[in-house]
């Protein structure tokens, strides 16, 4: 049996608030010289990923990172190495000294945005990260049927109006879509399901955001929606994954998330974090325990469980993506 020699990076993936983000050249002399990167390194024996992190970005680009958090781990087989990526959001820096963010190996680096990369070209391994960026940071689950299907569309539209109101004032660039819905509705009849997952399919074109339909695939074929979000079952019993834009899929194990990626999910929602009325007998991970069932995950994970606004900062710093939220979320 032929045994595979793995190499860990660490790959730091520096945002700014209008949600660029740097690239850098590889240096001549290594492999894929003058393809386009994200900033990083080999993590040393023994080394953690944070530490290696700090080391690269002082090494190659003369600044010192003050805040960043675990995001996911993937890999890549090249031709002249077998890497496992791991991930870091990067969102505080300083500069070492009076030089500031400089080449120091001789690389080119440039600030970029999704909807306009202009350096090529670009790494393999880049590719699952741009899809991550282009996920937003909140996923909402609709509860239309508690609060009432007019209101809720309502208080939909208002929301996802003002945040690209704002990004527009502030020329700032949105990572990603406009917004991310799951459209949850077991309440209603069918066809209510359908023309409430219609008009909200309606407003998410208008908004640029991605609409997913739980757990019905066929539901979301008729409504054109962009995605289905699949169940814990459905995980373990589709042989390949649906052809949608966006697939999801909701995990409650550490055996979910592997089988997530195995079915080249998106993303996953992993929960319940807190007690939660959905689930009122279910025992909320903490999170704690959440961080290391996420810890070295192939996919983007949103939290989810008894969540606010307020819970997206703790979240991230625990390896998640962002957070699901039903209830809180309008």
């Amino acid at each position: 049996m032929t045994i595979v020699k793995i190499t860990d990076v660490a790959v730091a993936v520096l945002i700014k608030p209008d949600g660029s983000f740097l690239l850098s050249s590889r240096p001549k002399g290594k492999p894929y010289a003058g393809f386009w990167e994200f900033p990083g390194g080999k993590i040393e024996p023994g080394e953690w990923v944070r530490d290696a992190l700090l080391r690269e970005l002082r090494e190659e680009l003369n600044v010192v990172i003050d805040q960043c958090t675990p995001w996911f781990t993937f890999m890549m087989v090249y031709p002249h190495a077998t890497v496992r990526l791991q991930t870091w959001r990067v969102t505080r820096w300083h500069d070492v000294d009076e030089r500031g963010m400089t080449g120091l190996e001789g690389q080119q680096f440039q600030w970029q945005q999704l909807q306009g990369i202009s350096v090529t070209p670009t790494l393999p391994g880049c590719a699952p990260i741009f899809r991550a960026l282009s996920l937003p940071t909140t996923c909402l689950i609709s509860n239309a049927a508690e609060m009432g299907e007019k209101e809720y569309l309502q208080q939909l539209r208002a929301v996802w109006g003002k945040k690209a109101a704002n990004a527009a004032r502030n020329n700032e660039f949105v990572a990603g879509a406009g917004g991310l819905i799951q459209v949850r509705e077991k309440q209603m009849s069918d066809q209510q399901r359908r023309e409430f997952a219609t008009a909200v399919v309606a407003i998410g074109r208008e908004f640029n955001a991605v609409v997913m339909i739980n757990s019905e695939i066929e539901l979301a074929h008729a409504v054109a929606a962009d995605g289905v979000h699949l169940t814990g079952s459905q995980l373990h019993t589709l042989a390949v994954r649906p052809e949608f834009q966006w697939v999801g899929a909701s995990a409650h194990s550490r055996a979910d998330l592997l089988r997530a990626a195995e079915l080249k999910c998106d993303f996953v929602v992993l929960g319940n974090v807190q007690a939660t009325a959905t689930h009122p007998g279910r025992v909320p991970l903490g999170w704690k325990k959440f961080a290391d069932m996420v810890d070295g995950t192939p996919l983007p994970v949103f939290a989810i469980g008894g969540l606010t606004p307020d819970d997206l900062a703790p979240a991230v710093q625990h390896g998640a993506h962002g957070i699901a939220m039903q209830r809180a979320g309008l």
